[in-house]
């Protein structure tokens, strides 16, 4: 594309960066929209149904959900490349779409192309960095990734402040419009970067057993929902699944919670939303320096269990909320660890010719629970007040923290053939693909 010269010589900390920075247009587009959300529903007269729809179809739900899904089979079969760098170009036409847009349908057609881009891109550049990562090193590359995701809402919200209050609805309009110049330096960054070695190598095998007439397998979903694989699409379904609930609920909604049920001003929702983000940029710093070193399933107990606690403050009655308990709640809720080990489990735990469609389904779940869950959240604010809705997340972060504390895996150090190795023994054959459960059952019984 564009006769780009690929840089072999790349470094594995180059390349982190350049596809982790996905993660900072992916929140981006999820906050800027939340940032000026109360702006947008009084200029296009959004109801509450039409803003739950918006929320169930955008970046942080129900597009990216689909993408996912889609990108990760893409992904299996055509490369990591291929879906990075042409999911980028789609995003910048949607956020144009969204920068220009003069009513809702406009509005909600931009939010859906980015969210379907957002999605694939997420699924090959998480998995790319997994697969470039150096073993002693994976968590450290992973978290990377997740601070570009946290430096996301920080600038964003940051930036909003004084854009919102200077120049109102055309001040989010070139919010969104800063992501079309950041995406567009990515992609022009990624025309240089090499295929996945360890996708290329697999690529390769396949070639080989081709031409000795060894008819390869197609990639299935039924082949990752059953056995070892199945037990790992579960752990990262609770683990990332329910506690997005929770997290989609904070990035897109928070900043309306702030002013409409803590009863701040608009500045000072964004200011809290951005403190949230900032203190998730340092836990990512400390997951980045804990993970590679100390045992990963108590490091999770320790920091995903303070998320849980954090939700109990929105619990409480409204005429019961003082602003030191906002902080608190600010503060607490960004030591959660989930998103940082989904990545990382998500992108070791699946053998090479399944991660990414693995990786895309569990991404799929996620997003599109969150959907369901973004359209109810406006609804059951309106009927039953956000306590209700509050006590049902804390119910969601408590099954997530469980989940990960007790089935998250530790595998420090080790490369991705050896966890796949010692994950899945004789569910795997010796060209990498997953065996049917007869055959499984036969190599067994003649052990």
């Amino acid at each position: 594309m564009l006769n780009v010269e690929l840089d072999y010589n790349m470094s594995a900390w180059k390349k982190t960066l350049i596809a982790g920075l996905i993660s900072y247009i992916d929140a981006g587009s999820i906050v800027a929209g939340a940032s000026g959300l109360s702006m947008w529903q009084d200029y296009l007269g959004m109801s509450s149904v039409q803003m739950g729809l918006l929320a169930a179809l955008s970046s942080n739900t129900g597009g990216a959900a689909i993408g996912a899904l889609i990108g990760g089979k893409i992904c299996d079969k055509y490369g990591r490349k291929f879906v990075y760098n042409w999911a980028l170009l789609i995003y910048m036409i949607g956020v144009a779409i969204i920068c220009l847009a003069t009513n809702y349908p406009m509005f909600l057609l931009g939010y859906v192309i980015v969210g379907l881009m957002v999605g694939a891109d997420v699924v090959a550049s998480w998995t790319f960095i997994a697969e470039e990562a150096p073993s002693r090193n994976r968590a450290k590359h992973c978290g990377s990734a997740q601070i570009a995701w946290m430096l996301g809402p920080v600038v964003v919200f940051a930036a909003s402040i004084p854009m919102n209050e200077m120049f109102g609805l055309l001040g989010n309009r070139l919010i969104f419009a800063h992501l079309i110049v950041v995406a567009a330096w990515i992609w022009y960054q990624r025309l240089k970067m090499p295929e996945s070695t360890e996708w290329a190598a697999a690529k390769k095998q396949e070639a080989e057993l081709a031409a000795r007439g060894i008819k390869q397998k197609k990639v299935r979903y039924a082949d990752i929902l059953r056995g070892t694989s199945f037990k790992t699409v579960a752990l990262c379904v609770c683990v990332y699944a329910f506690w997005n609930l929770a997290a989609s609920t904070n990035g897109f909604f928070m900043p309306y919670v702030y002013e409409h049920v803590g009863n701040l001003s608009n500045s000072m929702a964004l200011g809290m939303t951005a403190l949230n983000f900032a203190v998730c940029i340092v836990t990512t710093i400390i997951f980045m320096y804990t993970a590679d070193k100390f045992n990963r399933r108590k490091v999770y107990a320790i920091f995903s269990g303070l998320g849980v606690i954090s939700w109990f403050v929105w619990a409480l009655p409204g005429e019961m909320l003082q602003t030191w308990m906002l902080f608190f709640f600010t503060i607490v809720w960004g030591f959660s660890m989930q998103q940082q080990f989904y990545q990382l489990w998500s992108s070791e735990l699946f053998p090479v010719r399944y991660r990414a469609t693995a990786q895309g389904f569990t991404f799929f779940v996620t997003r599109f629970s969150a959907a369901i869950w973004g359209f109810a959240v406006p609804l059951i604010m309106e009927a039953l007040g956000f306590q209700i809705a509050a006590v049902l997340m804390i119910g969601f972060c408590v099954v997530s923290w469980l989940a990960g504390a007790i089935w998250g895996g530790d595998d420090r150090g080790k490369t991705l053939d050896e966890i796949t190795h010692d994950r899945y023994g004789d569910e795997i054959d010796e060209n990498g693909w997953l065996v049917e459960p007869e055959a499984h059952a036969h190599a067994v019984a003649h052990k």
